[in-house]
């Protein structure tokens, strides 16, 4: 009996380490891919006010949402980013070469779910909760009291996205004003620390919806959410 859970034992500690394997080779895989200069240009090209420079950093942020989502083990992640996830969209199209790099990266394919298509306003206030938590993670942010937003938290308001999302890190300073940059944000500010005190992966490609926080209830303002999500 002794050898049996032994040898059982030893099987588990196997299993474990080649799953760990797994995951730390699809991690490495996502954090040196370089997307193609066709893709970011198609990108560029619909936002022509982006430099070169600017699209290296939306490119840094997409991989950033890749890997939170491979980090997330198959959970829902909310988009947090407009930037990021017009570049997404584009690279879907790629069909192929999006094909594999989700098989490579995720050991999965990765779908574009709408927030109008998920189940319930929880289930994409639970994504934009999860997207947080583990940007912070990855960026060794605390997430209830962080001392910065995470790249893909504030790529849109780094590069004035027109459209974008915004996140303010102290809100109790800065009130939410919804004629922000004159009109040219999708609201006027998400509360990035309510988020951690309290834009996702499955479905098909769509567009952007109401308010996932549920109004000023939920601690979020309420105004267009932020985008889909993966799973």
């Amino acid at each position: 009996m002794t050898n049996i859970l032994i040898g059982l034992g030893i099987i588990m500690a196997i299993v474990l380490f080649l799953k760990k394997e797994k995951r730390d080779r699809q991690r490495r895989f996502l954090e040196h891919y370089k997307f193609s200069s066709a893709l970011l240009k198609r990108v560029q090209k619909e936002h022509n006010y982006l430099s070169d420079e600017d699209m290296i950093k939306v490119a840094k942020a997409t991989k950033d949402y890749f890997i939170i989502c491979q980090m997330a083990k198959g959970k829902m992640v909310a988009m947090p980013s407009e930037i990021v996830d017009v570049l997404w969209h584009e690279f879907i199209l790629f069909t192929r070469e999006y094909e594999e790099f989700c098989k490579k990266g995720l050991g999965k394919f990765l779908h574009h779910v709408p927030t109008e298509a998920m189940s319930s306003k929880t289930q994409a206030q639970e994504g934009i909760k999860r997207a947080w938590r583990l940007a912070c993670a990855k960026e060794g942010i605390n997430p209830k009291h962080p001392s910065k937003l995470p790249l893909i938290f504030h790529i849109d308001t780094t590069l004035n996205i027109v459209g974008g999302f915004k996140y303010e890190l102290n809100c109790a300073k800065k009130p939410y004003d919804s004629n922000i940059n004159n009109g040219n944000s999708s609201c006027g500010g998400y509360c990035a620390t309510d988020i951690g005190c309290a834009s996702g992966c499955a479905g098909e490609s769509g567009t952007h919806s109401d308010s996932i926080f549920g109004g000023d209830g939920d601690g979020g303002h309420s105004c267009s959410s932020c985008g889909g999500g993966g799973d």
